[in-house]
């Protein structure tokens, strides 16, 4: 679970029961989860920054569906090519963050092979109400 403010955010666990458990395979692509401060306009915010160096913006994929944030990589097959060394990963990936009641992906942005997802929290309204009592009997 991450935590701001002391409220949660995000869940990379296994709190969550379901396909949203499988994170990604071997831990790749690899990312960092920060928080970006409130500004004037703006509350305060999640950024997941993911290392997808090769993936253009036509080969990767991000989704929110069923509570969580789905992103997935898949590069076309190569034709054949004869390596000396083969450093630089290009399998097709899937990472996967449960999300937590009222958070929302705001928006998403490929900059030198980093992909950058921001996620803010709703503003919550508070409701007060009575509740009425009834007499048993």
């Amino acid at each position: 679970m991450t935590r701001l403010d002391g409220s949660l955010w995000i869940s990379v666990g296994a709190a969550h029961n379901g396909p949203a458990t499988k994170l990604a395979e071997g831990g790749y692509p690899p990312y960092n989860v920060e928080i970006l401060p409130a500004e004037a306009q703006r509350p305060e915010r999640l950024r997941i920054t993911l290392a997808v160096a090769g993936f253009s913006r036509e080969e990767l994929d991000v989704t929110v569906a069923d509570g969580a944030l789905h992103i997935r990589g898949e590069k076309p097959e190569e034709g054949s090519r004869d390596y000396l060394h083969r450093g630089l990963a290009s399998r097709r990936f899937k990472r996967t963050f449960a999300l937590v009641n009222g958070v929302e992906v705001r928006k998403a942005e490929l900059d030198n092979g980093l992909l950058a997802i921001e996620l803010e929290r709703l503003p919550q309204e508070t409701r007060a109400f009575k509740v009425g009592i009834k007499s048993a009997g």
